[in-house]
């Protein structure tokens, strides 16, 4: 462990290799900004293998010993978000869970770590599924799959073995299935309520690398200290999955696969619809990191903007029945307040709209710019 968790909505850091600690300082953070960071120096005689360590019962804790282990292991959603795992497993108070949805989607094109991870390590994403579903109590555990991964599909069936209350749905392919009120809706046609969150319909939505990494605490004591992350996209000599220990500065990563090529344009974090451009391949991988895609000029350059032309093909692209072309215009003037009124903070950000925009307005972004906004007005008025 080298850095604890500062709050209850924080997760700790633990070394993801063995040597010393070399500096603390500030560091090119993906966002862009400066953050405080802990730089390693490997020791080149260690093997930098992790023993496995005794497992833990867990189905001898109560629930916030439970919590209190999730939290210690760092886990954090691994689907990009990297929300803290253990702040969902703390129910209020005559809350429960019914339903466990595992989500396998992994919608966004040139991201497969998901798939992989599906493929190569079924019997740990189920059992780390079947280690949460016991200490919430659910009625059923469901492992939400699009069907365009049949394999994936084939071997969660086989981990899952006959057990009871736990099944693999196959989903339609469609973007962006793998969002958490598009997964519930897809799977069991419930609508989460504007504002509200998956506890509010009894369900609980978690990554496939996520319920993985459950498994590996509680069966193996191994805190997440590496993940697997895709290196893709047209300027990647050598496209690949490689399990990457956190931390690890994205230049490297890069170089493992053969480097980039002469023509690459800009290199991305995540997926192309959510994911952030780079400023620097100095900044580490994190444990949101699914994906490293790397672009050339065709694919990087900017659409030329248009004034919008009321065509509507973003509200029919949007997942959640907003009004993206309205939003963007109050977001351009300033008028974040009024955005609340048009259910803003239900955004998930995906990027259909600025996709679907034959007018090249990035909508998606002054949603975002707005949201963000908001949120520090927000804080700022809690902290008064």
């Amino acid at each position: 462990l080298v850095a604890e968790a500062g709050a209850f909505v924080s997760a700790p850091l633990h070394a993801p290799v063995a040597g010393r600690v070399a500096a603390i300082a500030p560091r090119p953070h993906p966002s862009g900004r400066l953050l405080p960071a802990i730089e390693i120096e490997t020791d080149p005689l260690s093997a930098q293998r992790l023993p496995a360590g005794p497992p833990l019962d867990a189905a001898a804790l109560d629930n916030e010993s439970f919590v209190a282990e999730l939290q210690s292991a760092g886990l954090v959603g691994m689907g990009g978000a990297g929300f803290p795992t253990h702040v969902k497993y703390r129910l209020p108070a005559g809350r429960r869970i019914e339903r466990l949805l595992v989500n396998g989607c992994e919608c966004e094109p040139f991201l497969t770590s998901d798939h992989r991870l599906m493929v190569e390590r079924a019997g740990d994403v189920v059992r780390g599924a079947e280690i949460a579903a016991a200490q919430l109590g659910v009625a059923e555990t469901v492992f939400g799959v699009e069907l365009n991964k049949a394999d994936a599909i084939a071997a969660l069936e086989r981990a899952i073995d006959g057990r009871a209350a736990m099944r693999v749905a196959p989903l339609a392919v469609k973007y962006p299935q793998g969002a958490e009120k598009m997964l519930i809706r897809a799977v069991y046609g419930v609508e989460v309520p504007s504002g509200k969150l998956p506890l509010d319909v009894g369900m609980l939505v978690n990554n496939v690398a996520t319920m993985t990494a459950v498994a590996d605490w509680f069966d193996r004591r191994w805190p997440l200290i590496e993940r697997v992350v895709t290196v893709s996209g047209p300027g990647v000599r050598r496209p690949a999955n490689l399990l990457v220990p956190v931390g690890t500065p994205v230049r490297a990563v890069l170089e493992r696969c053969g480097g980039l090529t002469e023509d690459t344009r800009e290199v991305v974090m995540g997926g192309p619809m959510m994911g952030t451009p780079l400023a620097s391949l100095d900044v580490p991988v994190v444990k949101g990191t699914s994906g490293l895609l790397a672009f050339t000029a065709d694919e990087a350059r900017l659409p030329t903007e248009y004034a919008c032309i009321k065509c509507g093909r973003c509200v029919e692209a949007c997942p959640q029945f907003l009004n993206p072309s309205r939003l963007g215009r109050l977001s351009r003037a300033g008028r974040f307040e009024e955005m609340i009124g048009y259910h803003a903070m239900d955004c998930v950000e995906c990027g259909s709209c600025s996709f679907a925009c034959p007018s090249g307005i990035p909508i998606v972004q002054l949603i975002r710019v707005a949201k963000g906004a908001l949120r520090e007005r927000a804080a700022a008025g809690a902290a008064k």
